[in-house]
């Protein structure tokens, strides 16, 4: 069953929702409906040429990274250890996430959800604090990668990640899992499973743990 939301800040129960994790429909994209949806781990994602008002989705089993068990392969260890890219938080969010509507022509495909509505509501959480960037640079100090998400207490809420390079969106991510994981944060939310994040440690986890897990922050 699919809820249609109104102007007060509130979401249904997900294990209501259909089968592929949405929930509801409407409401907007302002700051406070975003920090409420996501402390109770749902997500706005919509094709923003053929959807007029957010979709908002709750998988009931979700597909996570803890960062002590981020998985780092022989290749990429040969990567870092060659200092052949810098990386940074924060340094530079916009253009990490025009990175992530544009590469690969990605604003070009259908159904492209990272539209402009979208990057206006993430750039505003980023400025208050509540979304952070990792940054991939090169030698020539290039933007090559990168990746950003939502940042409430211990779990960081994986959005959209790019590569210009080769695995510069790995490299972001191993970065962020390594510093997150120093800081005490305990669970990265990539959304949707891929073979690239269950390569790199991905697993799924019930509803009821996950959100055990945000109640710690």
């Amino acid at each position: 069953m699919i809820v249609r939301l109104d102007d007060k800040l509130w979401f249904p129960d997900p294990r209501y929702g259909e089968e592929d994790g949405l929930v509801a429909v409407g409401g907007d994209l302002s700051v406070d409906r975003l920090l409420l949806a996501y402390s109770y781990g749902f997500f706005p994602w919509f094709s923003f040429r053929n959807c007029e008002e957010p979709l908002w989705y709750c998988p009931l089993q979700r597909f996570v990274i803890f960062p002590k068990e981020i998985h780092i392969s022989h290749s990429m260890r040969q990567l870092i250890n060659k200092n052949q890219y810098g990386l940074t938080i924060n340094k530079n969010f916009d253009g990490v996430i025009r990175g992530c509507a544009t590469a690969q022509n990605r604003n070009t495909e259908e159904g492209a959800w990272l539209g402009p509505n979208i990057i206006e509501a993430y750039t505003e959480l980023h400025r208050q604090g509540f979304v952070a960037s990792v940054e991939v640079w090169d030698k020539d100090r290039h933007l090559v990668g990168g990746l950003y998400g939502v940042n409430l207490g211990r779990a960081f809420f994986g959005e959209s990640m790019f590569s210009l390079v080769p695995s510069a969106s790995k490299l972001a991510l191993i970065f962020l899992a390594r510093l997150f994981g120093s800081r005490g944060g305990i669970m990265i939310d990539c959304q949707f499973e891929t073979p690239h994040l269950r390569s790199m440690g991905g697993r799924y986890i019930p509803y009821e743990e996950y959100i055990a897990l945000i109640r710690k922050m």
